[in-house]
């Protein structure tokens, strides 16, 4: 062991590394509750979805620590998991199956650009204020989902600013079915709720607690707020025990990782039957590669730097090596493994975890880390039968805590300096009031784009960023026609 993780080069001891990696687990495990509930939105069996999210962090994490000899663990992630749901499947209209399909390409894209020199270009190519701009705004469309889902806010909108019932004019609509959608204009009114249901006042004691237990630097602090959010909703009726059943469960989980297991290449079929479709298709596989390869570099970058896991020759030859002469190179690959093994069994974008700094701060320095890190997710199977009982006002004060986290970004926009607000401002206003996180990508390019031009600064303006900005505008145009 000692030999194959160089633990003495490192500076650390088997103990230390075992340790790190269960406070990464703990730091990240929430993921095994909100995963399910996000993806099971877009129509996904939710139990299907916890052993996909478990196999998946196990297979890309054990490969993260054995290939590239790292402490990282991966898990699908945060914002990539709603960007599936919430753009992809109810904003394009794309079945979940179609976009597991998009999530397999974009992983196969990740490989391809990891192991030859365009990453280079493409890293190059994204000024690092729209890099921070997108994961601030990411971190607000997050938060904002949970307060979404733990009903803190509601909508109200009159007669007079109803579009359309059931997809026709309110005078029109066929209300024999009942209403299965209403959709308004800008007179809707966001506010804040009564807190006279349960399930409301449930969510506000989760976040108190979840906040509570961060700022005092809890390990596990989010996967704990989840646990005794709900236990607390058992007594005011949230929460339906009677649900439990270790038997009945085991065996359905494994019955539902049947539809979702390669569920990734029926969706190729219908994804490419469209022609018409394909310049979304392909914008959407852009938007997924875009959002995963940042997080990803961000969080290496940003703890490697001052840890000594990655050296600056490592750093250097990110933009001037191919193959996988580093170590960052083989941590980049196992990254982009993990997305397409992930979507094979039936989940989002799996990712590097920026929570893997938690390991990181108790001494994790080498891939035993990662490895004790897997071990722990193969464990929680054992945890699929209490999935089903967890309320969405349990996992929703996760999201609005994780949103928070990852607003930092903001944190390196330079707001002073209108040019670089701007577009930093655009990215999370149509991220979070559009609900889309692509929107505010192509928001975010479209206004960089914009200030270059009136600045006479175009020959700053990376071909890569010209292409996506043109991409984006163009669906634009084909949504207006449609």
């Amino acid at each position: 062991m000692e030999r194959f993780f160089k633990l003495k080069e490192y500076g650390t001891t088997v103990s230390t590394e075992i340790m790190a990696g269960l406070t990464t687990f703990f730091a990240m495990s929430y993921i095994l509750f909100v995963n399910p509930s996000i993806l099971g939105a877009a129509g996904m069996p939710t139990k299907a979805v916890f052993l996909a999210t478990i196999i998946a962090s196990v297979i890309s994490t054990m490969f993260m620590g054995l290939f590239a000899n790292v402490p990282y663990a991966l898990a699908p992630g945060m914002g990539l998991n709603a960007f599936f749901t919430y753009t992809v499947v109810f904003g394009l209209g794309f079945t979940w199956q179609e976009a597991l399909a998009m999530v397999f390409l974009c992983g196969l894209f990740n490989i391809f650009i990891t192991v030859t020199k365009v990453r280079k270009s493409i890293i190059k190519a994204i000024p690092i204020s729209l890099q921070h701009a997108i994961g601030g705004g990411i971190g607000i469309f997050v938060a904002y989902l949970g307060f979404k889902n733990a009903n803190i806010i509601n909508f109200s909108a009159s007669a007079g600013d109803i579009v359309s019932i059931n997809g026709t004019a309110p005078v029109s609509a066929d209300l024999s079915n009942g209403v299965t959608s209403v959709a308004a204009n800008g007179g809707v009114v966001p506010a804040i709720s009564t807190f006279t249901d349960p399930a409301v006042l449930l969510a506000v004691i989760g976040l108190l607690l979840t906040a509570v237990l961060v700022i005092k630097n809890v390990r596990g602090a989010i996967l704990i707020g989840i646990v005794a959010t709900t236990l607390f909703g058992i007594p005011m009726g949230v929460v339906d025990l009677s649900a439990i059943s270790f038997t009945n469960d085991m065996g359905s989980a494994f019955g539902e990782l049947g539809t979702t297991f390669l569920a990734a290449f029926g969706g190729m079929k219908s994804l490419f039957s469209d022609s018409s479709r394909l310049p979304l298709v392909l914008m959407t596989i852009f938007a997924f590669s875009l959002s995963d390869t940042f997080d990803t570099l961000g969080t290496f970058i940003g703890t490697g730097r001052r840890t000594g896991i990655f050296s600056a020759e490592d750093e250097a030859a990110l933009e001037n090596s191919s193959g996988f002469s580093s170590k960052m190179d083989r941590a980049l690959f196992a990254d982009a493994i993990g997305t397409s093994i992930g979507a094979l069994f039936g989940t989002s974008n799996t990712t590097t975890y920026v929570e893997s700094a938690a390991g990181i701060a108790e001494g994790g320095r080498t891939g035993l880390t990662a490895v004790s890190t897997a071990v722990c997710f193969l464990l929680s199977i054992l945890l699929l039968p209490l999935v089903g009982i967890v309320p969405a006002a349990a996992t929703a004060p996760a999201l609005i805590i994780v949103g928070v986290m990852m607003v930092s970004s903001f944190l390196d926009v330079d707001w002073s300096n209108f040019e670089d607000a701007l577009p930093a401002f655009f990215a999370a206003f149509f991220m979070a009031l559009c609900y889309s996180i692509s929107y505010g990508i192509a928001a975010a390019f479209i206004f960089y784009c914009l200030v270059k031009i009136v600045k006479g600064q175009t020959k700053e303006i990376h071909p890569i960023l010209w292409a996506a900005t043109a991409m984006f505008i163009l669906n634009f145009i084909i949504l207006a026609i449609i």
